[in-house]
């Protein structure tokens, strides 16, 4: 039978649950990256790439990433490097932008020169730019 002093105590028991749940939750998404955000990034980047005519024998590596920075405010803040196997020393990056969740290229390309070990960006075309890009670093 619910009483008073029960329906108190249960929900006395929910609230420090809740209240002790709150810094886990945020110490995973500081570790993880948001999970919405990542979900949004595996849902709309790969199917661009294939739309765009790539497929899994013209992609290298392609993988989720968090900056530690701050980017493009019209994206969100994770997004996608993609390196392509003719373009190996390249690293593209896709965004998903908070309008409308279109799948952009930033202009910027990473320039791998050794393993972790990056050159300037590079804005010049390449192989695999697209005709329509944002600046990385554009309204932050």
């Amino acid at each position: 039978m619910f009483t008073k002093k029960n329906v108190l105590i249960t929900s006395l028991i929910i609230i420090i649950l809740a209240m002790a749940s709150i810094p886990f939750a945020f110490i995973y998404v500081l570790n993880n990256g948001n999970p919405y955000e990542r979900y949004l990034a595996n849902k709309y980047i790969p199917s661009h790439l294939e739309d765009m005519g790539y497929g899994e024998e013209d992609i290298l590596k392609q993988l989720y990433i968090e900056t530690k920075h701050s980017i493009n405010n019209n994206v969100y803040h994770g997004h996608y490097k993609v390196i392509f196997k003719d373009e190996p020393q390249l690293e593209y990056l896709y965004g998903v932008t908070k309008n409308g969740k279109n799948v952009v290229q930033f202009c910027e390309k990473e320039t791998l020169i050794t393993s972790n070990t990056y050159a300037e960006m590079t804005t010049e075309k390449t192989i695999h730019s697209e005709q329509e890009c944002i600046g990385y670093l554009d309204n932050r």
